[in-house]
């Protein structure tokens, strides 16, 4: 790898910690608001909402410029995103503010690599991408877990900071400093000389012109297929971070501080799964991981029956105690998030690179922003509503675990009605051709 993509993957990481540690800020935020319990999941609603209005422009925003530039001033946005929710805009709008710098800043992130490097080199680079931020995650949840800690509250009180009245407010002021980080990072990655005709900005035509893309994508057998599981995958995902809170709270008795931490497990697994992936799977074998996404979806609907009060007792380490019943959560979810990292990294190179081969690289990446996000907008308002109508975790948990398993089969079926009318396989590995 060059040394260009290792200043990608530190920006990455960054970026990717305080989204994250944010996340559990605002809900925390939240919570000092005295919002209801179902206007937390509306916080990942707002965030992704950009990727879906601007899905047309971002990607042809990416193209205007060296894409590490691009991730600096859409690092800047974050940066202002968190300020004014410190200083007392609300966290929905806040966030949402963050989540457009986020939206464009992922064909910028995404679309380097394909540029920078060439196809066979894909999947590894994407499993290195995958695993950091999924590192990313796990340290980014736990450290959003600390910042909000009881501990902080009280040391934030005590000690009267300007502007910082609470530990959800010192989390969100620490963010902004990280945010800022990558920024200057972001100034370190090279200009790949990739260079694109002007873009045309105008709505109408460009909307045409993005509607072509999602078209040209959709038809094609293996960009179908691919952008089918990333689709699902991301809704699902963003669906996952706030049912895991819950579970950790009904089954386990956990409140937001340490259930938090269950978030960075799951990461844990998704970046093992990452990195196997990026180890023994290679972009011609990309479609044969599609079943261990039956397997995962299933496996969370199993898991959601589990109680903590089945596996009583526990053990204290270096003056820590560690409950038996939350080391066997902690296994599961574990398992899940492997599953999860096994199957999604060759699906997103897969589909990388049959952007690239098919239209520009911040345009095919703005294309499958648009469809991720659009099913996370719609799986986080259904989450949303189930809760407003008063169903339990463990209802929605087998609701949604079911919902993912039979959808990925659908898929894996589509698949094999594709290969029966024409072979596609032999595509993949395509150079482009204009």
């Amino acid at each position: 790898m060059t040394k260009g993509f290792y200043s990608i993957m530190l920006a990455q990481f960054l970026s990717s910690l305080a989204d994250n540690a944010l996340l559990i800020a605002a809900i925390a935020l939240l919570a000092t608001l005295n919002e209801p319990e179902w206007m937390t999941p509306l916080l990942k609603l707002f965030f992704v909402v950009s990727y879906v209005l601007f899905a047309a422009w971002v990607g042809i925003f990416a193209d205007t410029m060296p894409k590490g530039r691009v991730m600096f001033i859409t690092n800047a946005v974050k940066t202002l995103g968190c300020c004014i929710m410190l200083f007392g805009t609300h966290p929905l709008l806040a966030y949402g503010i963050v989540g457009l710098g986020a939206a464009a800043y992922s064909p910028a992130k995404y679309g380097i690599l394909t540029e920078l490097l060439p196809p066979e080199k894909l999947v590894k680079a994407n499993g290195w991408i995958e695993g950091l931020t999924v590192a990313s995650i796990i340290l980014g949840t736990g450290l959003g877990g600390f910042l909000i800690s009881p501990m902080i509250d009280h040391f934030v009180k005590q000690e009267h900071l300007f502007g910082v009245h609470n530990a959800a407010q010192a989390a969100i002021a620490v963010m902004i400093l990280v945010y800022a980080a990558a920024a200057a990072v972001n100034l370190l990655i090279p200009d790949t000389g990739a260079r694109y005709p002007k873009q045309d900005f105008r709505p109408v035509h460009t909307l045409v012109n993005f509607g072509k893309s999602c078209a040209l994508l959709w038809k094609d057998k293996l960009g179908q297929i691919s952008l089918s599981v990333t689709t699902l995958f991301w809704g699902a995902g963003a669906t996952l971070q706030f049912l895991v809170l819950a579970w950790a709270d009904t089954a386990l008795g956990l409140d937001l501080s340490k259930a938090a931490i269950l978030q960075g497990v799951v990461a844990i697994g998704i970046a093992i799964g990452a990195v196997l992936a990026a180890t023994f799977v290679s972009l011609k074998k990309s479609i044969d991981v599609l079943p261990i996404g039956v397997a995962m979806g299933f496996s969370v609907a199993i898991m959601s029956f589990f109680k903590g009060a089945w596996i009583p007792g526990g053990f204290d380490f270096i003056g820590i105690h560690f409950s038996y019943a939350v080391i066997v959560a902690c296994i599961m979810l574990v398992v899940v998030g492997m599953m999860a990292g096994f199957f999604v990294v060759p699906m997103n190179a897969l589909l990388q690179h049959r952007g690239h081969v098919l239209m520009s690289a911040g345009r095919s990446i703005a294309v499958q922003n648009f469809n991720e996000n659009s099913s996370i907008l719609v799986m986080l308002a259904l989450y949303s509503l189930l809760i407003k109508a008063g169903l339990g975790t463990v209802t929605i948990m087998v609701l949604f675990g079911s919902f993912v398993g039979c959808s990925m089969l659908a898929v894996i079926l589509k698949h094999r009605h594709n290969q029966s009318q024409e072979d596609s396989l032999h595509l993949i590995g395509e150079e482009k051709r204009h």
